[in-house]
């Protein structure tokens, strides 16, 4: 699926190109694992927004996906759920460049940091939200609990799920809690991110997101080969970066 929507009416003018890249040059240089398509795809979202929406960020990490969040509208309040526990993605040295990196680029006074988790945060939520971006921890169950964040949205309002077809965990959180629903629908996918709409799925929605489990299938394999630092294996089946797929 492409990020990009094709010129018509109603699409963006030639600044808004512009005003992207540049968000975008700032958010390259922080850490994090969020490609420049899937960073038009946040942006485009964000951007398409009611004025004073509010924006769900599960799982923030040194903020790389929170800046293109927060700079795509200046009447838009992110508010970033993540709990920085210890760990390889995070801890108080995560945190305190997260807010380095707000601070950087002058958008701390658009994040509300929430430090805790998800389930936590939204079992006593009582706001409507805009947009929800959920890229938490990547197991199962906690995939399950933050696709409960579509409760708050309006008919219509997207949730975009990064790691999907990538993670195990988080792929098995959407065929467990996404394809069985009736007020989700899968979209379709920019990379390892997904697009889900709050709306009534039809029968071609779901056999969409059954029909991306051969790419996982690729991913997973591709994965088992960089671990086994096979990367020439991988190479050949045409993965040429030396990270996991995302």
């Amino acid at each position: 699926m492409s990020s990009r929507p094709s010129r018509g009416p109603g699409a963006p003018a030639p600044e808004h190109d512009d005003r992207f890249e540049e968000i975008f040059a700032r958010a390259d240089h922080i850490p994090g694992w969020l490609t420049r398509d899937q960073a038009r795809t946040l942006y485009d979202a964000a951007s398409d927004l009611p004025p004073n929406a509010c924006i769900i960020e599960v799982g923030s990490h040194q903020g790389r996906s929170t800046v293109v969040l927060a700079a795509a509208r200046e009447d838009v309040e992110v508010v970033a759920i993540d709990p920085f526990v210890g760990g390889k993605f995070g801890g108080e040295l995560t945190r305190r460049q997260f807010e380095h990196h707000l601070a950087e680029n002058r958008l701390a006074e658009r994040v509300r940091l929430l430090a805790a988790r998800s389930e936590q945060v939204r079992s006593s939520w009582t706001e409507q939200v805009g947009l929800v971006y959920v890229d938490g921890k990547h197991d199962c169950w906690s995939t399950s609990h933050d696709l409960g964040w579509s409760a708050f949205l309006p008919p219509g309002g997207l949730v975009l799920v990064h790691d999907s077809f990538s993670s195990i965990g988080v792929t098995l959180g959407l065929l467990t809690r996404a394809l069985p629903r009736r007020d989700l629908r899968y979209l379709g996918r920019v990379g390892s991110l997904a697009i889900l709409e709050k709306a009534r799925p039809r029968l071609g929605d779901r056999l969409r997101l059954l029909a991306e489990l051969p790419w996982w299938a690729r991913n997973v394999g591709l994965k088992v080969l960089l671990r086994l630092r096979l990367n020439p294996l991988a190479r050949a089946v045409g993965h040429h970066d030396p990270f996991d797929p995302y």
